[in-house]
C-alpha cells in the first residue's frame, strides 16, 4: 500500500507539473500576443489601437488580476518589517498590465463603445470592484501601511502612504470581517448597477431622438444643421425625413434655432422624458436601487448619509459646507433668473404671443432678447469660429502664449475612430513631453458631454510622459460643410484643454498623485481658468476668423460678446445649481424610508430649496444625471461650483496683475497646475492669491452681486 501510495503520490505530483507548466505555457503565450499586456512600443506608450481588438481585453483582464493579485500577496506575505519601499511602493508600482488594460477599455466605452465592450462593461464591474475590496478590505495589507512611521517620510513619499492609508480607511479597512463581507457586496452590487445605468441611458439617448417628415418643421436651423439631421435620418434608415438626436443635458442647442413652437416642445419633452418611459432605456428602478445602497455603504462606515463619507478627502470636507456654498449663490441666480423670465415674457407679449413661457421657449426667446440688448445675434458669431482653427490658432495658440507650449500634428498614430486626430505636445525649452489626441464628433455610441483623461498617467519613477484625449460631442459636418460651433462649444474646448494643461504639467513620482488626480471640487479649478483664454483680446483675434471670407472678428462683435458675457447667468446658474443640490439631496437621505420614486423626489427636493423654478428645469433629470449614477460625480456635483469660486478668486487676482501673462501663468503652473495632489492643495490655492477663498467674486464675476 505504502509503494502503491508513493504511486499515486508520484502520479499526481507529475499531473500537477504538468497542468502547472501548460498554464504558465498559456500564460506565456497571452503575455506574447496580447497588445494589451505588452508595453506600447510607440512614443510614451501610445496605445497600439491598429492592434488592439475587442478579443484582447478579456484575456487582459483575466491575466492582470491573477497578476495583480501575486503582487498583493508577496506585499501581504513579505517577512521582511513593513518599509516605504517594500510596501507602498511595491502597492504603487503593481497591478501594470491591468491598468493598461482598463485604460484603454473605459476610455473606449465612454467614447466609440458596442455590443461586446458593454457586454463586458457589465461583466467585469463586480469583478474590478471585488479586486479593489480584495486589496483594500485585506487586514494584513492594511497592517503593513499602519506600521509605518510617517514621521521618517517626507514629501511625495509621505503624501503617497497617507493617500493610501485614507484610500483604505475609506474603503472600510477597520471594519469588522462580517461587515466587510457585507460591504464587498454592496460594492459589487453599485458597480453592476453603474454599468446598467450606463448602458440603458445610452439606449435612452439613442431611442429619445426625435424624427421629423419636412424640413419645414425645422425652420431656423442652418443649411449645415439640417444636412446633418437628414444625414443622421438616413443612417438611421429613415430616408428623406430628419433625425435630431440628444445631448445629455436637459436643453439642446437646436432650442435657440427652431422657429416652430411645437418642435422645440416636442424636442424637450423627448429630451425630459428619454429615461423614464417603461421601456428597456428607464434608469429609474436602477438609480433608486443605487440611492438606497449607498447610504446602506455610508452606514456601515459609520456615517449617517453617503455624502458625509464621500465628501470627507474634498477640499469642502462636509456636505454642510459644500451645501452651503450652494444655498449663498442660490438665492441671488433664483432672483436673477426670475428677472430674466420677465423680460422674455415681456418679448413674447410684444409679439402678441399668447402664451407662457415654457423650458422649451427659453433658449430661443433669450437669444432674441440677447440680441435686443446687446445686438448680438448667434449666428453672427458661428461663422467665426471653425471648429480646427479655434483648436490650433485658439486653444494652442493661447497655450503657447501662456506657457510657450507648442504642438505637431501626428498622422503616423494609430487612432480607434476616423475622427480622432492626434498631436505631439512640445514644453516651452522645446523638449517634446506628450502625445495628445482629440475626438470631436458625437456617435450614437459616445457618451454625452465632453471630457479629459489620460491613456498613461505621468509618472518620474516609471520614467512615463502622459498620453491623454479630449472628447467631445459636437455635430460631424457633412457634404464638405466646414464644422462651426458656437462660442458656448469655444468655451467648452478651452475648458476642456484646460484639464489637458492639469495632465500635461503633472510633475510627480508617483501616478496616485499626478497631474488631474486631485479632489473632484479642485480638478474643475484648471479648467474653468482656461476658459478665460477664450476672451483674451490677442488670442480672440488669432482664432476669430470668418471661414469664408477669412476676415478677422471685428472688435465690434467682441465688444458684443463681452458685454453679454454675464447674459442668461440667473438661468445658467439656476439650472446648474438646482443639479449640484438634487445631487446633494439624493445623498444625504439619513433614513430609507425616507426616498421616494424618483420623479416625486426630484421635485420635492428642489421646491425644498427653492429651485424648483418652472422655465428654468434641472441641468440633469434625475433619470438622466448621469454624473452621479455612472460617472463617479456622487455627492459630487457642487464641484463645479466650488471649483468655479476657485477660479473667480483666482482670474481676479490675475486681472489685478496684469491679466494671463506668460509671468501669471508660469506661476499658476507653479503652484496648480504642477503639483497634482502632492500638496496641501487650499495651502496651495492660498499660496497663489494670498487668501482663503471667498464668495464674493463668484457673486460679481456671474452678475449676481451689484458690488
Amino acid at each position: 500500500m505504502k509503494i502503491f501510495s508513493k504511486i499515486i503520490l508520484s502520479s499526481s505530483v507529475l499531473v500537477m507539473v504538468a497542468s502547472l507548466q501548460t498554464l504558465q505555457a498559456q500564460n506565456k503565450s497571452v503575455k506574447m500576443t496580447n497588445p494589451l499586456l505588452q508595453k506600447s512600443t510607440l512614443q510614451y506608450q501610445a496605445p497600439r489601437f491598429n492592434l488592439i481588438k475587442d478579443e484582447n481585453f478579456k484575456p487582459a483582464f483575466e491575466y492582470g488580476l491573477g497578476v495583480h493579485d501575486k503582487e498583493i500577496m508577496a506585499i501581504t506575505d513579505n517577512p521582511a518589517k513593513p518599509t516605504f519601499e517594500n510596501t507602498v511602493l511595491a502597492l504603487e508600482t503593481s497591478g501594470v498590465d491591468l491598468v493598461r488594460a482598463t485604460g484603454v477599455f473605459y476610455n473606449l466605452t465612454g467614447s466609440n463603445t458596442n455590443p461586446t465592450l458593454q457586454g463586458l462593461q457589465a461583466e467585469y464591474a463586480p469583478v474590478f470592484s471585488a479586486h479593489r475590496d480584495k486589496m483594500y478590505l485585506n487586514s494584513k495589507l492594511y497592517k503593513r501601511f499602519k506600521a509605518l512611521d510617517l514621521n521618517t517620510l517626507k514629501g511625495e513619499d509621505k503624501k503617497l502612504t497617507e493617500y493610501y492609508l485614507q484610500e483604505f480607511e475609506l474603503a472600510g479597512a477597520n471594519l469588522s470581517d462580517a461587515d466587510k463581507e457585507k460591504m464587498k457586496k454592496i460594492n459589487e452590487d453599485l458597480a453592476s448597477l453603474g454599468t446598467l445605468f450606463g448602458n440603458k441611458l445610452l439606449i435612452a439617448r439613442k431611442n429619445g431622438a426625435v424624427l421629423f417628415d419636412n424640413a419645414s418643421d425645422l425652420d431656423g436651423l442652418s443649411a449645415n444643421d439640417l444636412a446633418a439631421a437628414k444625414a443622421k435620418a438616413t443612417e438611421a434608415g429613415h430616408e428623406g425625413q430628419y433625425l435630431i438626436g440628444l445631448l445629455n443635458t436637459t436643453q439642446q442647442p437646436l432650442l435657440q434655432s427652431l422657429t416652430n413652437r411645437a418642435t422645440r416642445e416636442k424636442i424637450f419633452k423627448s429630451s425630459w422624458t428619454r429615461a423614464e418611459k417603461n421601456d428597456e432605456g428607464d434608469t429609474r428602478e436602477v438609480l433608486e436601487k443605487m440611492a438606497k445602497l449607498r447610504l446602506q455603504k455610508a452606514n456601515l462606515m459609520g456615517k449617517k448619509n453617503f455624502a458625509e463619507w464621500k465628501i470627507q478627502d474634498q477640499m469642502a470636507q462636509t456636505p454642510e459646507r459644500a451645501m452651503s456654498l450652494l444655498a449663498k449663490i442660490a438665492t441671488p441666480a433664483v432672483a436673477k433668473a426670475k428677472v430674466e423670465a420677465k423680460e422674455i415674457q415681456d418679448l413674447i407679449d410684444g409679439q402678441n404671443g399668447g402664451f407662457k413661457l415654457e423650458p422649451w421657449d427659453w433658449n430661443f426667446y433669450s437669444e432674441q432678447v440677447r440680441k435686443a440688448k446687446y445686438d448680438l445675434d448667434e449666428s453672427q458669431v458661428r461663422p467665426y469660429f471653425e471648429l480646427t482653427t479655434v483648436l490650433e490658432k485658439g486653444v494652442f495658440f493661447a497655450a503657447k502664449k501662456m506657457y510657450g507650449i507648442t504642438f505637431k500634428e501626428r498622422k503616423d498614430l494609430p487612432v480607434y475612430h476616423p475622427d480622432v486626430v492626434a498631436y505631439e505636445v512640445f514644453d516651452n525649452d522645446g523638449k517634446s513631453m506628450a502625445i495628445y489626441y482629440l475626438d470631436f464628433y458625437t456617435r450614437d455610441n459616445k457618451n454625452g458631454g465632453a471630457w479629459m483623461s489620460n491613456f498613461v498617467e505621468q509618472s518620474h519613477y516609471l520614467k512615463q510622459k502622459p498620453v491623454i484625449v479630449n472628447v467631445y460631442n459636437f455635430a460631424k459636418p457633412v457634404n464638405g460643410n466646414p464644422s462651426l460651433i458656437s462660442f458656448d462649444d469655444v468655451t467648452t474646448m478651452f475648458h476642456e484643454f484646460g484639464h489637458t494643461l492639469h495632465g500635461l504639467f503633472a510633475n510627480q513620482n508617483y501616478t496616485s498623485l499626478s497631474g488631474t488626480a486631485v479632489p473632484r471640487d479642485f480638478v474643475e479649478f484648471p479648467s474653468q481658468i482656461n476658459e478665460h483664454a477664450a476672451l483674451d483680446p490677442l488670442v480672440l483675434k488669432n482664432y476669430a476668423i470668418h471661414y469664408k471670407t477669412k476676415e478677422v472678428i471685428p472688435q465690434e462683435l467682441i465688444d458684443k460678446i463681452k458685454k453679454a458675457e454675464t447674459f442668461n447667468k440667473g438661468y445658467d446658474v439656476t439650472e446648474l445649481l438646482a443639479a449640484s443640490t438634487l445631487d446633494m439631496t439624493w445623498h444625504t437621505v439619513e433614513n430609507e424610508a425616507d426616498f421616494k420614486p424618483a420623479l416625486v423626489f426630484e421635485k420635492e427636493a428642489l421646491e425644498k430649496y427653492g429651485l424648483l423654478v418652472n422655465e428654468v428645469p434641472t441641468r440633469y433629470h434625475t433619470p438622466y444625471f448621469a454624473h452621479i449614477w455612472s460617472g463617479g460625480y456622487s455627492a459630487g456635483y457642487y464641484a463645479y461650483t466650488w471649483s468655479k469660486t476657485l477660479d473667480y478668486n483666482a482670474f481676479d487676482w490675475m486681472k489685478a496683475n496684469g491679466g494671463l501673462t506668460r509671468e501669471n501663468s508660469e506661476r499658476f503652473r507653479k503652484y496648480i497646475l504642477s503639483v497634482g495632489n502632492s500638496v496641501d492643495l487650499n495651502k496651495a490655492f492660498k499660496e497663489f492669491i494670498g487668501h482663503d477663498m471667498e464668495i464674493e467674486p463668484y457673486l460679481r464675476n456671474a452678475g449676481l452681486s451689484d458690488k
